[in-house]
């Protein structure tokens, strides 16, 4: 199975890396990372001084990370000396690193690091909302490098497209997308506090809770810029995630937050299932999913009623619980009232042995 693709030019020989975060905050993480297969490195974000950080700072749930980590606790001359001339020597993949976080950061930072990485991801979770300002940022970037110059999106930002035309116009080869959510709040009942997070109590939350959220960005810029190179980040655990994030548009993808939940070999469990997915999906190809058109916009009005079948049904009753218009009873069987029945597709879904079919 051909699993390669290109990211700007740069040729990966798998579409799954890291994302910037605690995994890859040291030359041992990042080289611990590297053999499991990964197709390209990402760096933990690197600013001039190294961030002070709250202890403890991360917390987890069965879908999501939340995290009050900001950027590398090492500032940039540790980086420099400590870590990234072992790294360009023994790392045998793409490396790119992430930078942050304001322009006059930017001027320092970018000339120190050009020579270690092939490509820059910019965060610009503390830059604002300002189209403006990003323009600027980006400009400056691009020119002190001829290194591809990736710009992450934070989900806040009210308009992803002119986001991205803005980046694109200031000569960014791409968009990583989305960064974490919030800020959000981790609130202990019994013991009435916040459990972790800064001086407000915030967090910024990542994970497979954000996926959905992360698909629809990154369609929404790959359908107006086509050309534009979207590397997809926010929620994937397992191989059919993957392949998820490339239809809606995705050239190659970056894991973390499930890495942390389900533990650090889940890229090898990813990358050794992703063949066989392939194959089940009929997908000759990465670069056949990512140039496969996503279906979408087929909306029809009149409902479909759900059907069920008897010898896949177990009565355990979630369908009759869950069903917002009281429309499905479980007793000896499954009876749907059509003219209850709103068609909505939530019993479906909801179905843990996939009996109900029809509606969706």
């Amino acid at each position: 199975m051909e699993l390669r693709t290109n990211i700007a030019g740069i040729e990966l020989k798998n579409p799954l890396m890291p994302a910037s975060g605690p995994l890859v905050g040291s030359y041992e993480k990042m080289m611990a990372i590297a053999d499991f297969g990964v197709g390209c490195m990402v760096g933990k974000t690197i600013s001039i001084k190294g961030a002070e950080v709250p202890r403890p700072c991360i917390i987890a749930n069965n879908n999501s990370i939340m995290n009050a980590e900001l950027w590398s606790e090492y500032p940039l001359d540790y980086w420099i000396y400590h870590i990234l001339p072992a790294l360009r020597r023994d790392l045998h993949i793409p490396l790119i690193l992430s930078v942050g976080y304001t322009k006059e950061d930017m001027e320092v930072l970018i000339p120190a690091l050009d020579e270690y990485c092939d490509a820059f991801e910019v965060s610009t979770h503390y830059v604002g909302k300002d189209l403006s300002l990003i323009g600027e940022t980006v400009s400056t970037i691009t020119a002190l490098t001829k290194k591809p110059v990736f710009m992450k999106i934070s989900p806040h930002i009210p308009d992803p497209v002119a986001f991205a035309k803005v980046v694109q116009q200031n000569g960014a080869k791409g968009i990583v997308a989305i960064n974490s959510l919030g800020p959000t709040m981790k609130i202990d009942a019994a013991k009435r506090k916040v459990l972790v997070g800064n001086e407000e109590g915030e967090l910024w939350t990542s994970g497979p809770a954000i996926k959905p959220v992360a698909l629809a960005i990154i369609n929404k810029i790959k359908m107006a810029m086509p050309e534009f190179t979207v590397i997809g980040v926010g929620g994937i655990e397992s191989a059919v995630d993957v392949v998820e994030f490339l239809l809606a548009g995705a050239d190659a993808v970056q894991m973390l937050s499930a890495a942390m939940l389900k533990g650090k070999d889940l890229y090898e469990k990813i990358l050794r299932e992703l063949p066989e997915v392939l194959t089940k999906l009929e997908f000759a190809s990465v670069e056949e999913v990512i140039n496969t058109p996503l279906q979408k916009g087929k909306v029809k009005y009149d409902p479909s009623y759900p059907a069920v079948d008897k010898e896949k049904c177990t009565l355990c009753g979630i369908c009759q619980r869950v069903c917002p218009y009281f429309a499905i009873t479980v007793a000896e069987s499954v009876q749907v009232d059509c003219s209850k029945c709103f068609g909505c597709g939530l019993c479906e879904s909801r179905c843990p042995v996939k009996a109900l079919t029809g509606a969706l």
